[in-house]
This record gives C-alpha cells, structure tokens and sequence, in this order.
C-alpha cells in the first residue's frame, strides 16, 4: 500500500491477532513474507513488511544490546507504564502509540528488505525462545520476569503484524 499521506492506525483496518507462544508469531511471520513474495499481501498500515519485522526485532535486541537514550521515557511515564503493566502484557495493545519526540513516533523503523526484517526478527525471537537473559532493563518497566517480558513481545507483535494481510 503506497499513500501519499501517512494512514492513521488507530482507526487503520487490523487484523485481530493472539499470539500465545513465539511459534505462534514465526507462523504468522512466514505466511506473511510468502504472500508478499506471492504479490498477495495487503498492508493497512505504514510501514513495509520489512520495516515492521525490523522494527519487532529492533525493540527485542535493545534488551540485550542497549535501549538507545530515546527509549527511555520521562519519569512520569514510567510510573503509569508500571501502574498498568499487567493490562500492557496481558491485552491487546493500541495502536497509534508514539515514543515522545522521535520523528517517526518510534524506533527502529529504518527501511529494510522483507528478507534482512524476516532474518533479524526470527534471530531476536530465538534468544526469546532461549530464554537468554537481557542484559538492559525495559526503560517504562523497568526489570522483568521471562514470562512478562515474553508476554510484551508477544502483544507487540500483535499489533504490528495485524496490519499485514496475508489473505
């Protein structure tokens, strides 16, 4: 989908997804970059598959390389980021979110192949699956158990992925 101005996602067309486990997203992950490779895929949202894959793994590798110091929100929105954490790990997430002053609303959204997305995402799932332990702390939560921080990967890519449709 190529639009001249950039679509609003929260009210953008998404498809309802619930991941209960990385397999469940590497499946999802899969038929998405076949239906694009089939031409078929259709995107209701901004960004490229590649772009969106990048972005899943780029927020899974902060973890274990650095959060860069504009992911780290003030202290206010920290305090509300742990006041509802169990909503944020456990239902869906919202879309149309933005990180502070970032152009773009969000990191690691740089334009990248469907292929380069699709390798470093499965990758940064892997250590999920491994259960490798970060070396950062989440710059809203702070630390977090394995499963919680399984549980926000898994909503995150709830959202993203909803806005590709692999029919």
């Amino acid at each position: 989908m190529n639009q001249a101005s950039p679509v609003n996602t929260r009210t953008a067309e998404r498809r309802a997804l619930r991941f209960d486990s990385i397999n469940d997203i590497l499946k999802d992950v899969d038929r998405i970059v076949a239906a694009e490779r089939a031409g078929t895929l259709r995107r209701t949202g901004n960004w490229t598959v590649g772009q969106t894959l990048g972005h899943l793994a780029a927020w899974i590798e902060y973890g274990y390389n650095g959060f860069p110091p504009e992911a780290h929100p003030p202290w206010l929105v920290r305090v509300i980021a742990k006041m509802l954490k169990n909503r944020i790990l456990y239902k869906p997430m919202g879309a149309g979110m933005k990180v502070g002053r970032i152009p773009g609303g969000t990191l690691g959204i740089e334009p990248i192949s469907t292929d380069e997305g699709a390798r470093r995402f499965r990758e940064a799932l892997a250590r999920l699956q491994r259960r490798e332990e970060p070396k950062f702390h989440s710059p809203a939560f702070g630390p977090m158990t394995e499963d919680e921080r399984l549980a926000l990967n898994l909503r995150h890519a709830e959202l993203h992925l909803g806005f590709q449709h692999p029919g």
